[in-house]
């Protein structure tokens, strides 16, 4: 049994072909698809956050505005780049969002990736401290953040108040009690699957890693979630730790998926290179008869080793098509994987 989510990168373009033509479109066919999700019987609606770029950017509204219109399905993100947050707003956002959707929030939280603009987080008034990088500055946040969800007082109350306050130092409110488990780290390398490990949070692996070993994709992160694993184990955590892939896949059971996935261009990894230095690897897209995903999938080790899978939307293709994307994989392949 696994859980499947769809991630949406909530993308808008002004032109005729797209069914996603603003800000407000994107925003608006997001919830309408978790409501249809969560009808399908889907576990999982997964948001990613980009700034800059005509695609979903600040998640709380939208997280919130989902739990409201929804009742049983995970509400996440995929990831929230760090390196933008304020970590005490975050918290507050993170608490109120949590408690409208009745405690099913999954925060996906990274050091982040590479953005439309230059450093664009100065522009959100951060800048890394003496001594550390940007990627030390978005950990820096995360673990400021993680360390406010445990929801232990810090603040000096006025000894004047506008309203009475309760003994002791006070936290931020409002505060949800378990959220601090369903924070996940998006890890691009086996060493920050062990770091994330080490503080608790849970794992994502997304569509890409650093390319580590030269090994296909799903091998390198089998191996990460393994490295993850162990480091779980070694730092002696309770709890049992959640784990998540994500990956395009694409059931072609109609003329229509045959025209937009049918030419069978994606069916390899690709290297490329996020900056002049960190090579990386991009996973393929799985588009196939059922039968014949079937197959393939059964051959993803990453897929094996996670108990949650994300599967990547083309939300530009509309609400109703996207519904029939993840009805397909929940009544044509999911069940002969054992994932149903």
């Amino acid at each position: 049994m696994k859980k499947i989510g769809f991630l949406s990168f909530g993308h808008w373009t002004p032109l005729p072909q797209s069914r996603t033509q603003s800000g407000s479109d994107a925003l608006l066919q997001s919830i309408d698809l978790a409501v249809e999700a969560e009808r399908l019987g889907m576990d999982g609606a997964y948001f990613r956050v980009h700034h800059f770029a005509q695609q979903l950017a600040s998640p709380f509204p939208l997280l919130a505005a989902v739990g409201a219109k929804t009742r049983k399905i995970e509400i996440g993100t995929a990831v929230i780049d760090m390196r933008y947050e304020n970590p005490h707003y975050m918290a507050e956002d993170a608490g109120a969002a949590d408690l409208i959707s009745g405690g099913r929030l999954q925060l996906g939280i990274s050091r982040g990736s590479p953005e439309q603009v230059i450093d664009g987080w100065r522009y959100f008034g951060y800048r890394p401290v003496k001594g550390e990088d940007e990627e030390g500055m978005g950990r820096r946040h995360a673990e400021e953040f993680l360390e406010l969800l445990r929801g232990k007082g810090f603040a000096q109350p006025n000894p004047r108040p506008m309203f009475p306050n309760p003994p002791g130092l006070l936290r931020l409110e409002p505060y949800s009690a378990s959220l601090r488990d369903r924070i996940w780290w998006g890890s691009a390398t086996n060493a920050t699957a062990a770091w994330a490990a080490k503080l608790g949070m849970n794992l994502q692996t997304s569509t890409l890693k650093f390319d580590e070993t030269g090994e296909p994709l799903h091998i390198q992160q089998a191996a990460q979630i393994r490295a993850f694993r162990a480091a779980w184990k070694d730092a002696g955590h309770k709890r049992t730790p959640r784990i998540s892939v994500s990956r395009s896949i694409f059931a072609l059971v109609n003329d229509e998926d045959r025209r937009y996935f049918g030419r069978g261009s994606d069916e390899e990894d690709k290297i490329g290179f996020l900056d002049e230095n960190t090579r990386a690897i991009f996973g393929r897209s799985y588009a196939a008869k059922p039968d014949i995903l079937i197959k393939q999938l059964r051959k993803d080790e990453a897929i094996e080793e996670a108990d949650t899978l994300l599967l990547t939307v083309p939300n530009q293709l509309g609400v109703a098509y996207n519904a029939h994307v993840m009805e397909a994989i929940l009544t044509t392949v999911a069940p002969a994987l054992g994932w149903r």
